[in-house]
């Protein structure tokens, strides 16, 4: 028989809401959110200016698409940056779970690599690329959701919509449940 105690269970999806809106802070179009890891809007992707004055190595486009911000390898390649597109869409039912890992893969090569700095974006920057950093902050460092949501909201106000949000949660359980069975 399973023990009860052992089975982790994060805080439901409109307590998470509840966190994330007690944690404004102030949003421009980018802010830097992890050493080197920056989270924005499709205003500063499009401004190459702003990008070399950066020092931006890595380009994670959570809203890529030809009907979205359809920037791409070709549109930076003068910065000589990489590049990582995901056609998502902002809305409950999009499921983005299925590009965590390899968002999570992209930032940390990014940030692995010499004088790397990660810009991650979407429209806004407060949905989709804030749920792919998340993400990469629970898969590559070790947070769990909620030291996540507190440690990007202390730079950026962010609002991953319910159905991101779920996803992360399920992201939450499946982690703890690796963490724990290494441990045991």
């Amino acid at each position: 028989m399973a023990d009860v105690k052992s089975h982790y269970e994060p805080l439901p999806v409109h307590d998470l809401q509840r966190l994330l809106w007690s944690h404004r802070s102030s949003t421009g179009h980018v802010n830097q959110v992890w050493p080197k890891l920056y989270l924005g809007n499709a205003f500063t992707a499009r401004d190459k200016s702003v990008l070399r004055e950066m020092g931006i190595t890595h380009i994670l486009n959570a809203a890529s698409g030809k009907y979205r911000i359809n920037t791409g390898p070709e549109f930076y390649r003068d910065l000589n940056i990489d590049y990582l597109g995901v056609e998502a869409d902002d809305h409950p039912y999009f499921d983005l779970s299925a590009h965590f890992f390899a968002a999570a893969q992209f930032i940390r090569a990014g940030l692995q690599s010499p004088n790397g700095k990660v810009l991650v974006h979407c429209a806004m920057g407060i949905s989709r690329a804030a749920s792919l950093t998340l993400a990469f902050l629970m898969i590559s460092e070790g947070l769990s959701l909620i030291d996540a949501i507190r440690t990007v909201s202390e730079h950026r106000d962010i609002c991953p919509n319910p159905g991101f949000l779920e996803q992360l949660r399920q992201l939450d359980i499946t982690l703890e449940a690796k963490r724990r069975s290494r441990r045991e």
